[in-house]
Formats: structure tokens, sequence, C-alpha cells
């Protein structure tokens, strides 16, 4: 994969040892360069296509060691990535020859049931937050894959299964604590910097390094009625038109995600079915349970599926259902757009290319837009697309380097033939695809307001390993 345009763009060189052995003196977390034991471990991000070598790691354990390590960094000149979970799919956690601010040792969670709010540290991930809100029958909106890093999925806006009941991740933000690109640590919310509150809602990491997170908790199961059914993929035109016409109406608990893949080898799938083309309908329904299966059935009972999971369940276990396709290490390649409905000439091209796949790993998930999400103003956060009817995130995924070229090529292919429809992009689907994507995501006028913003807090462009605003 190539370096990030940002790290090509800036003249790097090493930091001598002297500056080093003043950063690791300063530093209550740990330092760790080339030469150093776990170099490899700490440097290796989610997505294994990602092969990059910063010249120091800075784990922080605290707002101090944050600012230290961006002084640090700054003093010497060097590109900074920050990571917290480090699943970008482009790799915009890491960088070549810089330094990397590693977070994931801020890992704090503290819940108030009775206030129905949540703080967390930035490196804390969705399955350690869900933990933690669900022993007391609460949630915080947020991603699909438990090992998903909470930071990053937030300041990209942040879609999940409740969000067509409570809205994205942003939505239920109450306040975030920044270190600014010149070091100074503020905090930003309605009340407090709320040009920056209004930023940090879906602008990404352009505008800081965000340390901590205080949401707003919403009541959910814990018990939900989660799962899945699959039909063969030779069924994906009438099912893809009868999941259209069964969404006409739904309440805001029921949200979809229609999934395009080879059945994977789960204990759950009979050993005669792994390896199929199969189309699913994978949901949740934040809501009474029976109520859920009532919702529920007349999906699950359409046509000749030939599995079907649905159950009452934990909802931390239905958080955790993708896991296991989306593992550490393997290959990712994602090609993603909005489009306004499910309308035929859309069903046609997911029909058409979904019978190409051809990895176990590749895969589209078709997300189910609306409800709460369409509910909040286009202006009042930097997320846009709130009135999308779908999203599609397209996979083309492989275990290892071998046939990533040709599942790359596949997904380009399945997002070409989707061009028509486009109507947006959610900025935490975008590989590294240039300044007119990154513009795309927001709209113009929002993308003008960021770069506001962004000449504001950030004017040399420090924070520049991301899907960058840029401030000139």
């Amino acid at each position: 994969m190539a370096m990030t345009r940002s790290a090509e763009a800036t003249p790097t060189r090493r930091p001598g040892p002297t500056a080093v052995a003043g950063l690791r003196r300063v530093l209550g977390g740990e330092v760790v360069g080339p030469a150093d034991d776990g170099y490899d471990a700490h440097r290796r991000v989610w997505n294994g296509s990602i092969d990059r070598r910063p010249a120091l790691i800075a784990r922080c354990r605290g707002v101090d060691d944050v600012r230290a390590a961006l002084r640090f960094g700054r003093d010497q000149q060097l590109p900074i990535a920050v990571r917290s979970g480090g699943h970008s799919f482009p790799g915009l956690s890491t960088c070549d020859d810089g330094l990397l601010i590693d977070l994931r040792q801020m890992g704090g969670i503290r819940v108030d049931p009775d206030a129905r709010t949540a703080g967390a540290q930035a490196g804390v991930l969705l399955g350690e937050l869900d933990s933690a809100t669900q022993e007391h029958g609460l949630a915080v909106p947020a991603g699909i894959v438990s090992h998903t890093g909470l930071a990053g999925l937030t300041l990209g806006g942040g879609i999940g299964w409740i969000q067509r009941r409570y809205g994205l991740t942003v939505d239920s933000l109450l306040s975030a604590d920044v270190v600014t690109a010149d070091g100074e640590f503020v905090r930003a919310s309605q009340d407090e910097n709320a040009d920056l509150f209004w930023g940090l809602r879906g602008g990404g990491g352009n505008f800081g390094i965000v340390t901590h997170f205080r949401f707003r908790l919403h009541p959910l199961g814990p018990q939900v009625m989660a799962g899945a059914t699959f039909w063969p993929m030779e069924q994906a035109a009438s099912v893809l038109r009868r999941h259209r016409d069964w969404l006409a109406g739904c309440p805001d608990e029921l949200m979809t995600l229609v999934v395009q893949r080879l059945a994977p080898p789960l204990p759950v799938v009979p050993h005669e079915l792994v390896g199929r083309p199969v189309i699913a309908v994978v949901a949740c329904y934040a809501g009474d349970v029976e109520e859920g299966e009532r919702v529920l059935r007349p999906m699950r009972d359409f046509g000749s599926p030939v599995l079907d999971l649905f159950a009452s369940k934990p909802f931390l276990a239905h958080q955790q259902m993708f896991d296991p396709s989306f593992r550490h290490g393997c290959w990712y390649y994602v090609r993603s757009c909005d489009v306004a409905e499910l309308s035929d000439d859309v069903i046609d091209v997911v029909v058409e290319h979904g019978r190409r796949i051809s990895s176990p790993l590749s895969s589209i998930a078709l997300w189910q837009m609306g409800g709460a999400v369409a509910r909040v103003g286009e202006d009042e956060t930097a997320f846009n697309g709130r009135g999308a009817g779908f999203t599609f995130n397209i996979n083309g995924n492989t275990a290892t380097a071998d046939g990533f070229d040709e599942q790359r090529q596949w997904a380009r292919d399945y997002w070409s033939a989707l061009a028509p429809f486009h109507t947006s992009v959610y900025v935490n689907f975008l590989m590294e695809e240039g300044d007119a994507r990154v513009r795309e995501a927001y709209g113009e006028a929002k993308y003008q307001r960021l770069r506001t913003l962004k000449r504001k807090y950030d004017p040399a462009n420090v924070f520049r390993i991301n899907q960058n605003i840029r401030p000139d």
C-alpha cells in the first residue's frame, strides 16, 4: 500500500538519540523505537495490507503524555499519526518515518447509570464500552465490530446497530477533551468551544487529539432480538425487493444490513453451506424482544432461506457477530457510497456484482439509514449525508497478499457500477482517495466551514495523516 499523501508531502528526519532520551524521561508511558523489543507488534494495525514503520511510537498513559509527545513531534518536525484502535481502513492511524502517538493504554471507562452518562478515554474499544454500559442495561450507539476503536469511529460520525433508534455516536456525544495542535488542553461541548464541538462530530482527527469522550446513554437490552437469515445468492433479486418493501414504514427500533458473501466457516453455519454464495438480512431490534420477533417474521419467512440465526440474545453477543469476518491482520480494501434508495437499477447492480464474489473474506454490507439519524438537522454536526437511504460498504478482502489485487479490483468495479446512484460517502469508509472525495464526504458548504475551523485550530496542518481538511 502507498504511503499516506501527507507523509509524502513532508521531508522527514530521524530524531537523534539525545532528543529520544529526553522524550523517554518525560513520558509516563513507553517510547518504542525500531531497535526496541515489541516494535513490530506495536507498529501493526488492524489492516494487514498496511505495513508502515514509524520512527518512534509514543505509548501514552494520559493527557500529559499526549502533550509531551505532540510537543516532541512538532519540535522534531516529524509527521504525526494518532492511533486509538488502529481500525482505519487506509491505515491513517500510523505512518512511515514519523511519530505514532498511541492512545491504546488510555482505556478508562466510567459509567453513571443514574445520570445515564459514560466517560471513556480515547484508547477504549467498542466492546469494552459496551461491556461496561450493558451491565446497567444502557448503551452508546456505536459500530458493529467490537474491536473497533471508539475514538476514530466517533470522530467520523459513528454508524451502528442502534442508530435508527438513538442516532449516530456523535448524536450522543456530550463533550470531548482535546489537545490542540499548539499543545493546549481544551474541552468542547455545546456550551464550551461550540465551534470545535461541531467539527469534532464528523470532522475526524483534523482539529486535535481527543483524549476523553463523555456520552449520553440510552436504555437497551441486555437481551435483543437479533441475528440473520440467509438465502442462496440466486435469490438475491427477489430478497432485495422483498427487503425494500418490508422496510417501508418500519419502526425506528429496526436496523438492518444486507450482506453478500460466501457463507463463512463458523460453528453456527452447516458444513454443506460453507463457501456457498449467499445473501443475508442481518438485523437488530432495539426494543421489546417479542415485538422484534413480530416485526422480523415477514422477512425471515420470505422465499427459501437456507439458514435462520435470529434469536433473543445479549446485545453484547450480537455486537461481536462480525468480529470473525474482520480479524486483525487480514488484508482489507473498501469502497463506499451512499444512495438515496434501493431502486430496481441499484438492485440490478447488487445482483450482478454479488455473484462475482470469490474470496471468503470479501463482502458487501448495505446499511439501512434513516430513523433518528435523519431527524438531526444536517447543519447541526459536521457529519454529512443524514438524508441517505442506504450506505454501501464494499469490502475486497483476503487473508494474505494472495489474491488481494483481484479482490480490490472487484470492489472498485462494484463501486463504479453504482456511480450513477452515488449521493455522498461516509468519511470512515474512505480509503486514500484524494481531496475531491473528502470534499464529497462533507459537501462543499460544510467542507468550507470545516476549513475555516481547521485554520483556527490547526493552521499548520499538524494533524494531516487523516482524511485531511487542508487549511490552505
